[in-house]
């Protein structure tokens, strides 16, 4: 009789841990789907400002441009 309140024991504690493990999982995938979150808003930011860097770049090749033909044509 002994033997099965031991493997119920057992048994009890394994399911408690499993339960903990599944917890812990959960509390795991969640912080890592905020994360990807994260890293998506970052790459996202990081894109416009790429693209507004560009756009700013063309924009002072322009005015070089416009510039230096109006300092030729004097």
């Amino acid at each position: 009789m002994a033997e099965k309140a031991d493997f119920k024991e057992i048994i009890k504690e394994y399911k408690e841990q499993v339960r903990i493990l599944k917890d812990e999982v959960d509390e795991l995938q969640s912080k890592l789907k905020e994360k990807d979150q994260a890293l998506k808003r970052g790459t996202q930011k990081l894109e416009n400002v790429t693209q507004d860097l560009e756009t700013a770049n063309k924009e002072i090749k322009q005015a070089k441009y416009s510039h230096n033909k109006r300092f030729q044509a004097l």
